[in-house]
């Protein structure tokens, strides 16, 4: 399944999640620029805002973190391995972040995201602690707040069933539980492997981050007026 655009319209524009989805495609331009240099400036670039767990606890435990080991914990959400990984993650950013930036608003939506990202962070890297890149486990928690507030809303999605194609209207439901259902039987069968991420996929990353969105969204959407 890949959503394709929901049928949820937004009252205002959904500024924060704009800014997102530049950022992240404008810092891929970035390493994808430096890849195409030689000297080995992508894979600096990508060891220093990487998230290394391992790293990061090793410098907490030697007395405190320097900046250098705290930087990383926001800087991997921007980074990316491939066009595949930037193009799927800032698709799914952009068909459900805007409704739920919309419904918490600007501030505590970017709140959330970064939070969910860490959380992420943390989750993956107790399972499996290799240096981490990418945005899906802070969209993860997107797609969680985005169940719980909008279950029916209609999602048109690509299918692939063998050689037939095509596109349905599917309940947010149904789309965005069939992702987690599949994060969670691929992160099982990754704790075969010793917990090694499979083709590179930091499926506990999405476990994590999703799973934190729910009480996330909770303790931030208290106190908002509804207006809807």
């Amino acid at each position: 399944m890949i959503p394709l655009k929901d049928d949820n319209p937004v009252r205002s524009t959904p500024i924060v999640t704009i800014a997102l989805v530049v950022v992240n495609v404008i810092v891929f331009l970035y390493e994808f620029q430096l890849g195409l240099q030689n000297g080995g400036g992508l894979d600096r670039f990508l060891n220093q805002y990487s998230f290394d767990f391992t790293a990061f606890t090793q410098s907490f435990s030697r007395g405190g973190l320097t900046l250098a080991a705290v930087v990383p914990l926001f800087t991997h959400m921007f980074l990316h391995a491939n066009w595949l990984h930037v193009g799927g993650n800032m698709l799914y950013l952009w068909i459900f972040g805007n409704n739920v930036e919309d419904r918490l608003g600007s501030v505590r939506f970017i709140v959330f995201y970064l939070a969910c990202g860490l959380a992420a962070a943390f989750g993956q890297g107790i399972v499996a602690p290799e240096p981490m890149i990418g945005a899906s486990g802070a969209i993860a928690g997107v797609l969680a707040a985005y169940l719980v507030m909008f279950p029916g809303a209609r999602v048109s999605t690509l299918i692939f069933l063998g050689l037939f194609i095509t596109i349905l209207q599917l309940p947010a439901l149904l789309v965005i539980g069939f992702w987690i259902v599949t994060q969670l039987v691929s992160g099982l069968a990754e704790l075969r492997m010793a917990g090694h991420p499979a083709g590179g996929v930091a499926y506990y990353a999405h476990i994590f981050g999703f799973v934190a969105g729910i009480p996330l969204l909770f303790v931030l959407r208290a106190g908002i007026r509804r207006t809807y």
